[in-house]
């Protein structure tokens, strides 16, 4: 490469970003050229997606052929484009850390695997995708949200630096490394973190940090813990059996073992909204359990609680009675609240034989089935 270039610096108020200068930052990157750019955690270098401006970014940053880069977003949702299928985790997690700084690989299958390299040009899913994974990054910063959307091609921004060397934080950093060696630099000031983001991969061990950053692993532990809530009259019959014949078939699902899903990150409990906590399950819904080889002798009951409503991501009502109450508590769980058997009630056994309890068992474990085999894990 013949360096060394002019690198057009442009200063930017990230509170009042000029469309016009996003344009022509824009247009250079679609052109083949090389913009470097402000996140929330260090500058970055927009490329394009295709072999030539790669080959060009990787002479500069000095990197080599087998290191690949992550795809940059300007919102969240463009991950659609990308990742067909999301599992319930990362969907979460997206949620709750998109746009930040967080860059998050997705493993797909041989199915999502076909349909994006049907649906993307050769190039393109031939650099995003390795070895069936693609990472992700949507910063949170309005200079390179606002960059991104501009721009009509896939972008990678890996670090302004050269390879070796701390990334940049600032404009002044940027230059010193790589004054003439790229086209443009928006210079929005210093960054927010002054750190790198954090890169993680949720896969069939659970979640993995690949390189630590902003997010430490129990933060992310927490804001992608999936929750189920499963609701009754007293949580001492339906309920206590739902939620541990759902613990039973959410293990085999996941490969595990029913005591390791809060580690998995998946947190299964139940409630009741009669008001009372601290009674045992029914005998008889313990000696039913038992004979499925799910054990709840150490459930004791608790009240269906504002909290407990808010923190769901999926609450089974038996009765469509505790659905209302459910979101009588909480409106905005109206959404999140379904009864457990589709458009049927699970009659409550309460004071029956153990041949109801049976049947009751039978009637929860056939709708567990059903909504275990819906969920994306």
């Amino acid at each position: 490469m013949c360096w060394p270039m002019e690198t057009k610096v442009i200063k930017i108020d990230g509170a009042e970003v000029n469309s016009a200068e996003i344009k022509e930052a824009a247009e250079i990157i679609d052109a083949g050229g090389l913009v470097a750019f402000p996140t929330e955690t260090v500058y970055g270098i927009a490329c394009r997606l295709k072999d030539d401006s790669l080959e060009k970014l990787d002479e500069i940053k000095g990197r080599t052929e087998d290191k690949y880069y992550s795809l940059h977003i300007a919102k969240s949702d463009d991950i659609n484009k990308y990742v067909p299928t999301l599992k319930l985790r990362a969907c979460k997690l997206i949620q709750n850390a998109w746009p930040g700084p967080l860059t998050l690989v997705f493993e797909l299958d041989v199915k999502d695997i076909d349909k994006q390299r049907n649906k993307l040009e050769g190039e393109v899913f031939e650099n995003l995708y390795k070895d069936n994974s693609i990472g992700i990054r949507c910063p949170d910063n309005s200079i390179a949200a606002a960059l991104l959307q501009q721009t009509s091609n896939p972008v990678i921004a890996p670090s302004a630096n050269v390879t070796g060397q701390a990334p940049a934080i600032n404009s002044e950093q940027v230059l010193a490394q790589l004054t003439g060696k790229i086209d443009m630099l928006l210079d929005g000031g210093p960054c927010k973190y002054k750190k790198s983001s954090t890169v993680a991969k949720i896969g069939k061990k659970g979640l993995e940090i690949l390189r630590h950053g902003i997010f430490s692993q129990l933060e992310l532990e927490v804001l992608s813990q999936i929750k189920f809530l499963f609701v009754c009259t007293g949580n001492t019959c339906r309920s206590p059996m739902a939620e541990g014949i759902f613990r039973k078939y959410l293990a085999e699902k996941l490969q595990c073992k029913v005591d390791e899903l809060e580690r998995m990150g998946y947190k299964v409990s139940s409630a009741g909204i009669m008001g009372t906590a601290g009674y045992p399950a029914s005998a008889e819904a313990i000696e039913v359990c038992s004979t499925m080889g799910i054990d709840i002798s150490a459930h004791r009951n608790q009240a269906l609680s504002k909290e407990l409503v808010e923190e769901s991501d999926f609450i089974f009502a038996m009765e469509k009675m505790h659905r209302t109450n459910v979101i009588v508590i909480d409106p905005e769980a109206e959404s999140r609240c379904v009864l457990l058997a589709g458009n049927k009630e699970i009659p409550d056994p309460i004071g029956m034989q153990l041949k109801f309890y049976e049947n009751c068992a039978k009637l929860i474990e056939k709708a567990v089935q059903k909504r275990i085999s819906e969920l994306e894990i």
